[in-house]
């Protein structure tokens, strides 16, 4: 069978891959058959996902994926809107040439990839992208509650992904944040991680409405 710890990063895969769709019914015994484990890691990984946010425990009904709402969303963007943008600040002083010629690659791949549509990858990339960032900030807080927080992020990009056929959009700030940091200015650097969100959340009302 799966270890503990992978069962429940195999859950949360699916979640966020939108295998399981938001308001799916898990069923314990069922994942328990499938990984050929016993109940209990099942059930100690569903309750993981719960503080996650991303399953919601309902007394005498199940274990039910969250609904992906979008004034719950909301509450999500007024954080990372002033978190990402703080992070990718403190990240200008202490990034290194070497993972500044790291985002520099992934900007020239997502243009790539923009003409291909290789949707996929491009969700990658751009998480590739802010964990370099956030890894760079120096703040172990700041890092682990933007870790929690993309993951939400990430659950839109594939639930949404039919309406971003465009990726271009993204790239356009992720270029300008590398200019930024190549400049060593800070506000630049934050101005266009903060242009970077208020994008994707407007592609998302878009999407959503």
């Amino acid at each position: 069978g799966m270890k503990k710890v992978d069962i429940y990063e195999e859950l949360k895969k699916r979640i966020v891959k939108n295998e399981y769709k938001p308001g799916q019914v898990l069923n314990e015994i069922e994942i328990s058959k499938e990984f050929d484990i016993s109940r209990t890691p099942v059930r100690s990984a569903f309750q993981r996902l719960e503080m996650d946010m991303l399953l919601k425990i309902v007394p005498r009904y199940g274990v039910q994926v969250s609904f992906i709402d979008f004034t719950n969303m909301r509450s999500l963007f007024d954080l990372t809107r002033v978190l990402d943008p703080m992070a990718t600040r403190e990240a200008v002083s202490r990034i290194s040439k070497m993972d500044i010629e790291r985002l520099k690659f992934i900007t020239g791949e997502l243009e790539k990839l923009a003409a291909d549509d290789d949707y996929q990858k491009a969700i990658d990339l751009d998480e590739e992208f802010h964990t370099i960032v956030i890894d760079a900030c120096g703040n172990p807080w700041l890092k682990s509650l933007l870790g929690s927080l993309h993951i939400h992020t990430e659950r839109l990009w594939h639930y949404c992904n039919e309406y971003f056929t465009d990726v271009t959009i993204f790239i356009r700030t992720f270029s300008k944040i590398v200019e930024a940091m190549e400049e060593g200015d800070e506000d630049k650097a934050e101005r266009y991680s903060r242009e970077h969100i208020d994008d994707f959340v407007s592609r998302v009302k878009d999407a959503l409405f």
